[in-house]
């Protein structure tokens, strides 16, 4: 790997979270990464295997129409339309590339306004670096802010995390939700 590869940036959380007042569960990542900040919405990594996932445990298998697609607007279509609010845990940080490993100085979103106007009965994490800074920074801000909501771990849909199958990944999320009192597919 060459040296430009390897550098830390300082990166700024370009775009905002994606929610409404019928949001019911609220998945946060770490950091977008290269790719998803280039297109400047979530998951978008063509081997990340989130949208897969969601489609799998939420998509109405009788509508062929009920799908998320591959462009921003028809995954934020998609995640409205079952419910699912969208952000990360950290509004900056350095991090090298897509690597959570290298994440240094995060510095947290603010989950307050989503939680003040949407109906999210459960919060879940995508990945160990995501659970165990929202465990670091947002679970104290939210005690303080007066907020006492459930926080599930999930496994991570990177590429990176080769260990897990789509269907490893599938079943996790399905139970993870069932378990948490959301509504999935059969």
């Amino acid at each position: 790997m060459d040296a430009q590869a390897k550098q830390c940036n300082h990166v700024e959380h370009e775009f905002g979270p994606v929610w409404d007042g019928q949001s019911r569960m609220l998945i946060l990542g770490s950091m977008p990464s290269p790719k998803s900040r280039e297109a400047a919405f979530y998951y978008m990594h063509p081997r990340n295997r989130f949208w897969p996932v969601m489609e799998a445990v939420f998509a109405n298998l009788a509508d062929a129409s009920d799908r998320a697609g591959d462009s921003a607007e028809s995954r934020r279509t998609f995640a409205l339309r079952h419910g699912i609010a969208l952000w990360d845990v950290i509004a900056s940080c350095d991090i090298t590339g897509a690597s959570d490993a290298s994440i240094r100085n995060a510095v947290p979103n603010d989950l307050a306004p989503i939680l003040r106007g949407a109906p999210i009965s459960h919060i879940f994490t995508t990945g160990a670096k995501a659970a165990q800074l929202y465990r670091k920074l947002i679970t104290p801000e939210l005690a303080a802010a007066g907020f006492d909501i459930d926080m599930t771990p999930l496994p991570s849909t990177s590429p990176a995390n080769a260990a897990k199958h789509l269907s490893d990944l599938i079943d996790d999320y399905r139970n993870a939700f069932r378990a948490a009192g959301i509504s999935v597919n059969a």
